[in-house]
């Protein structure tokens, strides 16, 4: 049994590396693991428990409100082009000070897809910008993409990202936590991957000069840099209406404080920045109901995207339990926590290079091994996060990704140039977040 249930589940991540429908591809895995499972060897699991867990998911009270409310909002901060302003106002001051240009629009990119946690929206959002500048600066556009490209995983820092609120609830259902809250895991996790993100930065700003790809050494195109648009006047108040939200978050978090928790929810928060920035919409001779429509459609596409590939990952996590393989990998990382600590980054982090996107590994393994944590002298939060935040990074060096093609087609260069320049800093942010979770 066991070894047909790897046979299923390397199929599986191999039809998803072929880009078939990841949902039907691990909804599909689960119920074929099922039917072994039940009529093979005869297991309890059966095909009860996996509707179940597909439904719960659909269903979560805890997961469904906060990744749809998240993006809904994204969707209004677009068409208002609030988000606009945010990023001009970021990335502009960055040709004033040419050493920190490469650095700088790293960790700019980061914390901008905290804000926006579309790693494709927010490589289309700040790489039309900010990858024309830093050719008229004199970067490569090779490294101009790269720079960008390597800020795509700052969404493993946002409340809307699937798996945090995941880790959350799995934390919760252990006891671990007091209620399943995703800023929890955010601020367990947001200073291992801060670091990680800045020496990441640190490395590639060093590989430039190495590669004398740094500021001033081309001669910039002006073809690439007539994609810029520069004519947006800043308005200063319209850019911190994004930011509103992850702010309400942190002061309203039990480590701040500041605001009751139990009101200024992740939903919440995000009602209220979506509310005002309906107000700017208005005010710039938007129509209020086209503005709904975008909050509405932003929701949807959540629980089309998010919803449903969560539920097929219940679907296949249940299979994998009826088959016997996750008793039997809980007790294979039960004789050495090391195979435990290294399967969690290691795992997400391959998938994720290999197809491009790292969420089916990391659901899967978050819905079948993370809840065993305390088997293996963990916590949840601890390995739900290094897991989640691997395949983020596995993502931002695969040369299939989404936010790599749009960034390659900007700075009109090859997608597999641009992995290899966030090869090396990818791998030491690995390294350095890794061992930052496990050690503090």
């Amino acid at each position: 049994m066991l070894w047909i249930g790897i046979a299923i589940v390397i199929g599986t991540f191999w039809l998803i590396y072929k880009n078939y429908e990841a949902r039907l591809v691990l909804f599909l895995s689960g119920i074929l693991m099922t039917i072994v499972g039940v009529f093979v060897a005869g297991s309890s699991v059966g095909f009860g428990q996996a509707i179940d867990a597909f439904v719960k998911q659909l269903t979560n009270p805890g997961l469904v409100p906060t990744y749809t409310t998240v993006m809904g909002f994204g969707y209004v901060m677009s068409y208002t082009k609030c988000s606009d302003h945010l990023v001009n106002a970021l990335v502009r001051p960055l040709a004033k000070v040419p050493m920190l240009v490469i650095p700088g629009a790293v960790i700019i990119t980061w914390f901008l897809n905290i804000v926006l946690p579309s790693a494709v929206g927010i490589a289309a959002a700040v790489g039309v910008l900010l990858i024309p500048a830093l050719i008229a600066l004199g970067v490569p556009p090779v490294m101009a993409g790269a720079a960008v490209f390597l800020g795509t995983w700052g969404s493993v820092a946002s409340p809307g990202l699937m798996f945090n609120p995941q880790v959350a609830d799995l934390a919760f259902k252990a006891g671990e936590i007091s209620s399943p809250d995703a800023m929890i895991v955010i601020m367990a996790e947001f200073f291992p991957a801060l670091c990680g993100a800045v020496i990441a930065a640190i490395i590639l700003a060093f590989l430039a000069v190495a590669m004398k790809e740094g500021v001033g050494s081309r001669k910039f195109s002006e073809d690439i840099t007539k994609k810029a648009d520069c004519s947006l006047k800043v308005n200063y108040l319209y850019a911190l209406i994004p930011i509103l939200p992850l702010f309400l978050l942190v002061i309203a978090s039990k480590q701040v404080g500041w605001l009751p928790t139990k009101i200024f929810t992740v939903p919440c928060c995000m009602l209220i920045g979506t509310g005002i920035g309906l107000i700017v919409g208005v005010v710039n001779k938007l129509k209020a109901g086209d503005i709904s429509k975008k909050f509405c459609r932003g929701c949807g596409d959540a629980f089309c995207d998010v919803a449903l590939l969560i539920g097929a990952a219940a679907v296949f996590a249940s299979g994998m339990k009826s088959i016997g393989l996750t008793g039997a990998l809980v007790d294979a990382m039960k004789g050495s926590q090391s195979i435990a600590m290294i399967s969690a980054a290691v795992g997400p982090w391959l998938m994720a290079i290999v197809c491009g996107s790292g969420n089916a590994a990391a659901l899967a393994f978050n819905e079948v091994i993370t809840p065993h944590a305390a088997d293996f002298g963990m916590t949840v939060v601890q390995l739900g996060a290094v897991a989640q935040v691997a395949a983020g990074l596995g993502r931002t060096i695969s040369p299939v990704a989404g936010g790599v093609i749009v960034i390659a087609s900007i700075a009109g260069v090859n997608p597999i140039d641009i992995c290899k320049r966030t090869f090396i800093p990818v791998c030491a942010a690995l390294v350095v977040f890794t061992v930052g979770m496990y050690l503090f």
